[in-house]
């Protein structure tokens, strides 16, 4: 059993779940609900959502840029150990036209942005920060997969159409690419046909990218890999697909999503491999290994 499952087992601490878009919290909640675990859940407002509220054992709301008041509203209920999960988008909060009003950020938030020194505002300079802006106040932020591992994904194929051997050679060229710019930060999904690399994950996430490779390769056919980074901390940015990325690539024209396994999370396999099936888009889950053998 996995860690933290043992330890909720154990005593009936409550777990904190910081919580922004997408079914990821969702499948927490019900998995912490399922365990017997008290969840003390923080929505993101315009991200998380509503249901949390029906899941949790206590439930607020607070802005992105709050990070007071979701420190003390964990701290209220006696949360020491919290977990990230779903998708909170960068640009929106970043380069928001008049941000400081528009986010309206507490006085914890400004103390943090403006005198926590780090060398920039990479994704994991920034997630580790936060991380330590929390431990201040005694909240240790642990992996929401400790509690549902199964989310996921097992190497194989795991739709009916295979890849053909075309398009297992773009997989291996952007597999290479994406590891490389998940190095350097950046991003961690890459778009490509015929061993030319159409598009670039950076700021604006998976699904724009994706939408962009589209609107740039008009006959389609395209291939979408997405990988973890190679010093991937589990705790927070997890690469994530679920129906809505197998419905942005159908849209886009692309035929292929290559995922790395043991280290991505799909949410409603199930689902989403229907519909990868409907539409007549392979769904591969390769490991590192498994890609090396195929360019030794």
């Amino acid at each position: 059993m996995a860690q933290l499952e043992t330890r909720a087992s154990q005593r009936a601490d409550p777990i904190g779940l910081l919580a922004g878009w997408g079914k990821f919290p969702i499948a927490f909640a019900e998995k912490a609900r399922a365990l017997g675990v008290p969840v003390v859940c923080v929505g993101l407002r315009g991200m998380a959502s509503a249901e949390l509220a029906g899941l949790s054992h206590r439930f607020y709301w607070a802005r992105p840029a709050q990070l007071g008041r979701i420190i003390r509203c964990f701290k209220r209920e006696g949360v020491r150990r919290a977990v990230m999960a779903g998708k909170v988008p960068k640009a929106d909060i970043l380069h928001k036209p008049w941000k400081v009003v528009s986010l309206w950020p507490d006085w914890r938030t400004l103390r943090f942005w403006f005198f926590r020194p780090r060398r920039d505002n990479r994704d994991d300079n920034l997630m580790l920060a936060m991380i330590d802006e929390f431990a201040h106040d005694d909240i240790r932020f642990e992996s929401a997969l400790e509690l549902c591992p199964e989310l996921l994904v097992n190497p194989g194929v795991l739709t009916r159409r295979r890849p053909t051997a075309r398009e297992e050679a773009d997989i291996a060229f952007a597999w290479d690419i994406a590891r490389k710019m998940g190095d350097l930060d950046v991003g961690q999904s890459v778009a490509v046909k015929e061993l030319a690399v159409l598009a670039v994950e950076a700021i604006e996430g998976t699904d724009r990218m994706i939408a962009r490779a589209g609107e740039l390769c008009r006959s389609g056919g395209f291939t979408v890999v997405k990988v973890a980074k190679p010093r991937q901390d589990m705790r927070f940015d997890v690469p994530t697909v679920g129906a809505s990325t197998i419905e942005t690539i159908h849209r886009a024209g692309g035929r292929v999503l290559a995922i790395e396994a043991d280290k991505t999370i799909v949410l409603g396999e199930a689902e989403t491999v229907a519909l990868a099936e409907r539409y007549g888009i392979s769904i591969v889950a390769w490991t590192e290994a498994q890609v090396l053998r195929r360019t030794a």
